[in-house]
């Protein structure tokens, strides 16, 4: 495909930000379990220091335009922080820049031989913002109460949490399952005795800083927790600012901004004091085909569900073939990512055979022909039957970026005889629609878990997981064979066979192609010449603000 109609996108007007994500390179394997061991006001906006160099002494300010507001509040039992530092509360491991996995709140760990106990023994010097102790008792009460509200958090495999003294908490499940230490590794920990209705507008936490004013829509500010028992932070403030990405822009141009997240497609752009910034990540973008054909039937909110062109496999699969990936890399993400055949690409869980060599159109017009798709009436558009190779493809109206994928992904099968029509819709539009329509939605995590949620056909129709109602019976057995599994490690076979088996099944395009996965995105940042942000690590989903994840190591490098 030419690229220039690709480049001709990027400059398509941007309403909202939405913070972006990227390509990774392949990181270490997380270690087992087993082998953990120690590690150890008034708006500012009227006063921030310039951006290029700060003003009056060093690190009195910190101001970022990294998008990340959460409507819902700061309650990690509800799902804060589980795509990055919960940054308000603390967790019991947490993974450093390498992503190896190392002690926070907890001081060492171990598992019972049947997989079924997993007993913490926590730090014993931690304090609450307000000055309250931490102990095993608000461990418990954390994790309890996150599987009582199933939240975005998990916990569905959790029995009870049991704090057995002051230090030590047995977190039991209800059977063994192979990514729960990503749970340790998430879950901030809230205190039972200041927890309730409207925690998550006034957090109180463990971590390095905490919530002193938030005007929402417009900006959050933080301050230092007297009381954190680890790294302290060197600014006395930290200021989030919530604007769309052209006022974060310009502020950023202005000298107000020290950080700054925009889209891939502003990437190349120039700013007086400031380096840009790419971050791998995980983070990655794909069209999800409804998988069933339409029956009439409706979820019980009395959405529709599903659709009869999508439903062909030889539809999804000739789309994956069509599909130019790095036309896309270089196109709408100015080079800013890399191409995507998974859920998973670049982590020790992928399955690299499942890729495929795509931008081939002639093996995608084969597929549809064997399939039964002809153009018999010359309008360009595919037909079987009384059916027409048409469908609408959905992507939220405030992200930019998904829209120009949106667009280049229709001209890239248009040939093929493949009518897609675009349509921008809101969240909660998209919720009334997923069941039944193609959705450009965008996933990645450090956790396995989001695999076996994207398609287990447990999942189907349960809140954005397996939206498209998904289901393969060898693909569950192989799911849940990497769920049960003695170790993270003994897991992997299962995950990657899930993908592709080098047998006839799995869920990628060899497979199924229940999804198309189009890229995996850089999350792109403008940052201060002066400001030191640390070794980064290969970031998740873009939700929340995963570069903050060492924030108390950033440190201000002029004088």
């Amino acid at each position: 495909m030419r690229k220039s109609p690709l480049k001709a996108l990027v400059v398509l007007p941007i309403i909202l930000f939405s913070l972006s994500a990227c390509q990774s390179p392949s990181p270490s394997a997380p270690p087992p379990a087993e082998t953990h061991a120690p590690s150890q006001t008034p708006s500012p906006t009227a006063q921030m220091p310039s951006a290029g160099y700060p003003q009056e002494t060093p690190s009195r300010t910190l101001t970022l335009a990294i998008g990340g507001e959460s409507s819902e509040g700061y309650d990690p039992t509800l799902g804060w922080g589980r795509y990055g530092s919960p940054l308000f509360q603390s967790t019991l491991l947490r993974r450093n820049a390498d992503l190896k996995i190392v002690n926070d709140l907890a001081i060492n760990y171990t598992v019972s031989e049947d997989r079924l106990v997993w007993t913490v023994d926590i730090r014993s010097d931690v304090k609450f913002s307000d000055g309250r102790p931490l102990t095993a008792r608000d461990v418990a009460f954390t994790y309890n109460q996150a599987a009582k509200s199933a939240g975005l958090t998990d916990l569905s495999m959790l029995d009870q949490a049991i704090a057995v003294d002051e230090d030590t908490v047995e977190l039991r499940l209800k059977q063994p399952t192979s990514t729960f230490v990503n749970r340790l590794i998430t879950l901030g920990i809230v205190p039972e005795h200041a927890y309730g209705e409207g925690y998550g507008r006034n957090p109180i936490g463990s971590g390095p800083y905490q919530l002193v004013q938030w005007d929402e829509g417009q900006q959050l500010i933080v301050e230092p927790n007297p009381h954190y028992y680890g790294e302290k932070p060197q600014f006395d403030r930290v200021v989030f600012l919530f604007t769309s990405e052209d006022a974060g822009f310009a502020a950023a141009k202005a000298g107000q901004v020290h950080v700054v997240s925009v889209p891939q497609a502003l990437g190349k752009q120039t700013l007086e004091g400031m380096r840009v910034l790419p971050v791998p990540s995980i983070d990655n973008r794909g069209i999800m085909f409804p998988f069933v054909p339409d029956m009439g039937e409706k979820t019980e909110k009395g959405y529709p569900i599903g659709n009869n062109v999508t439903a062909d496999l030889a539809i999804r699969r000739a789309i994956n073939y069509a599909i130019d990936r790095q036309a896309l890399v270089e196109g709408v993400l100015e080079g800013f990512g890399a191409p995507a055949y998974g859920p998973a690409d670049y982590v020790p869980w992928w399955e690299p055979e499942s890729a495929i060599r795509d931008n081939d159109p002639r093996t995608a017009q084969r597929i549809l022909r064997e399939g039964g798709w002809q153009d018999t009436d010359g309008d360009g558009v595919l037909e079987k039957g009384d059916l027409e190779a048409r469908f609408t493809l959905v992507y939220p109206a405030s992200d930019s970026t998904r829209q120009s994928l949106a667009l280049a992904v229709a001209d890239m099968v248009r040939p093929i005889g493949i009518q897609i029509e675009l349509r921008g819709a809101s969240w909660d539009e998209i919720e009334t629609l997923m069941h039944s329509n193609a959705v450009l939605f965008g996933w990645g995590s450090h956790d396995q878990t989001e695999m076996y949620n994207l398609y287990h056909s447990s999942m189907r129709g349960k809140g954005w997981y397996n939206t498209g109602f998904y289901a393969n019976e060898q693909v569950d057995n192989y799911l849940d064979l990497a769920m049960g599994a003695p170790t993270e490690e003994e897991a992997l076979v299962y995950w990657r066979a899930a993908q592709w088996d080098k047998k006839g099944v799995g869920f990628t395009t060899k497979g199924d192609a229940a999804w198309a996965w189009l890229v995996n995105l850089q999350h792109v940042y403008f940052v201060s010449d002066c400001l030191d942000v640390g070794k980064q690590q290969i970031q998740p989903h873009g939700h929340g603000w995963p570069i903050t994840f060492n924030i108390t190591e950033w440190r201000w490098i002029c004088q």
